[in-house]
């Protein structure tokens, strides 16, 4: 309810106010090399832990020809965009209808654009556009406020309904898979609050509380979106960080920026190896974990975007195409530390585009 209406409203009213309209774009450019540097890290974290775990898994005919019954055609039944019409589609025709989808990165172009038009009105016109803008955003984060009051409530809903989905049967090759998968996805978690620590010199409790509401929403919702306003409330409240940052570098990451895909490409692909009895080596898992680094700014917002994106890279490496299906049905549990971390990631790359700014504003 909050989000479109949030991030709108704090483009426009952050980026109409700045004088240099350049270093919105130099911030732009530094949001995408510390996302690259993210992202290389966790797939290196990949690369390196993957072979060596599964190396222990052995899986016995039986469970492998009845995992593999279960495959099914839904990657089939996906089409996705080419690059080109991924790039005509980035410039709305209608931004009330990407605002209607929740096509985020279409919506930021669309309001960076008109905020740098607004701010080239005439000063009077140009505050009272800011000032408008601003009041909606600060509305919005006053809901968010409530939202997170009555969080714990709908966190226990959703729990008791996964737990239903999921149950307690899951064993042998499945529960390896799960455990590793989301093992190492916690892992990269744990490791950003080190990057927080050193890489931006802010304390990891202080961090770890600022996090806290928007990686329950998270964890109940399985969307990043969904944890956005309660990421800008956390960032801006809690953190103190500026506005100029937050209200740009969030959405944006939200957009673009999927963390967990260098863990998940080589797990997964690692995991199907397994079941198909089809050896992957080092040559193999490295080039799946270097295309995940690219590859990830191009995930669809869909459920299991990334398993998706991946399919070219199974068949490059030999890997069954069907396969996914299996992935596809065994994506609740690993999905919840996927999003885990990439709103984790998403604070952590704003944490450090921030750097400067902390040491002044919080030196201890």
């Amino acid at each position: 309810m909050t989000v479109i209406p949030l991030v709108v409203s704090l483009l426009i009213a952050t980026i109409a106010q700045e004088k240099d309209l350049s270093a919105m774009g130099k911030l732009g450019g530094r949001a995408v090399a510390i996302f690259v540097a993210l992202l290389s890290g966790v797939a290196l974290l990949g690369f390196l832990a993957g072979p060596p775990l599964f190396s222990l898994l052995d899986v016995d005919v039986a469970s492998a020809v009845s995992l593999r019954g279960t495959a099914s055609s839904a990657v089939n039944n996906v089409k996705l965009p080419s690059f080109s019409s991924w790039v005509v589609s980035l410039v709305p025709s209608n931004p009330i209808q990407a605002a209607a989808e929740g096509a985020m990165l279409p919506l930021i172009i669309f309001a960076v654009v008109f905020a740098a038009a607004l701010a080239r009105t005439p000063p009077d016109l140009r505050m009272t556009g800011t000032a408008f803008f601003r009041g909606i955003a600060d509305a919005m984060l006053v809901i968010v406020g409530w939202v997170l009051a009555l969080a714990p409530i709908g966190v226990f809903a959703l729990a008791v309904t996964i737990a239903m989905k999921v149950g307690v049967g899951v064993a042998g090759a499945v529960g390896f898979y799960l455990a590793v998968h989301s093992g190492l996805l916690a892992i990269a978690g744990l490791l950003l609050y080190v990057v927080v620590r050193f890489g931006a010199g802010m304390p990891v409790a202080r961090f770890a509380r600022a996090m806290l509401p928007a990686q329950v929403v998270a964890i109940s919702t399985r969307s990043s979106v969904a944890a956005l306003p309660a990421m800008i409330d956390g960032a801006e409240r809690s953190l103190k960080l500026p506005t100029q940052i937050t209200s740009f570098a969030l959405p944006f990451g939200v957009s673009v920026f999927r963390l967990n895909q260098g863990v998940s490409w080589v797990v997964t692909a690692l995991f199907i190896g397994k079941l198909y009895g089809i050896h992957l080596g080092l040559s193999q898992i490295a080039l799946l974990a270097a295309a995940s680094v690219p590859m990830s700014f191009s995930v669809p917002g869909i459920p299991s975007g990334g398993l998706f994106v991946i399919a070219p890279f199974f068949m490059t490496v030999g890997l069954p195409i069907e396969g996914i299906g299996i992935l596809i049905a065994l994506d609740v549990i690993p999905d919840l530390f996927k999003t885990l971390l990439n709103v984790t990631g998403h604070m952590t790359a704003t944490v450090l585009l921030s750097r400067n700014e902390i040491e002044v504003a919080a030196p201890s």
